[in-house]
């Protein structure tokens, strides 16, 4: 677990790296406690691990906590595999949506789950950020 554990930190840190210029802060899910996401069950990583996701269920929705891709591999569609698996794990779960939160500086981010479904439902202050909150119903 220890091994896993550093090996997660590590592809979130570097993941969200180069966004804590342009945030102004480090972003939240460079904050998570990992240890407790991954004993709760709410890690779930590619395998080579290049990417992970962090889903956790709640009433009537999956929330999709995080998304991160190592340096190396974004823009080779490991991100829209891994929001693609969680529709999928929503659907097994019989959640009909999926929501989100990004920082409202993360532009390309906001524009990719645009291009995936995902629409604008708000923004919010989060611990001293500026969230813009996103929704994706689902199709049965």
């Amino acid at each position: 677990m220890a091994a896993d554990l550093a090996a997660v930190e590590k592809l979130v840190h570097d993941a969200y790296e180069p966004w804590v210029e342009v945030v102004g802060m480090r972003p939240l899910p460079m904050e998570a406690d990992y240890g407790v996401l991954i004993a709760a069950g709410r890690v779930h990583v590619t395998d080579p691990l290049d990417g992970l996701v962090v889903l956790v269920p709640e009433d009537g929705v999956l929330l999709v906590e995080n998304v991160a891709v190592s340096p190396e591999r974004q823009g080779r569609g490991v991100g829209r595999r891994l929001l693609a698996f969680a529709e999928e794990e929503a659907r097994r779960l019989g959640l009909p949506a999926l929501r989100l939160y990004t920082n409202a500086k993360m532009a390309s981010n906001i524009a990719l789950y645009e291009s995936l479904g995902y629409v604008v439902t708000g923004r919010q202050g989060i611990e001293g950020r500026s969230a813009v909150l996103m929704r994706k119903e689902l199709t049965r």
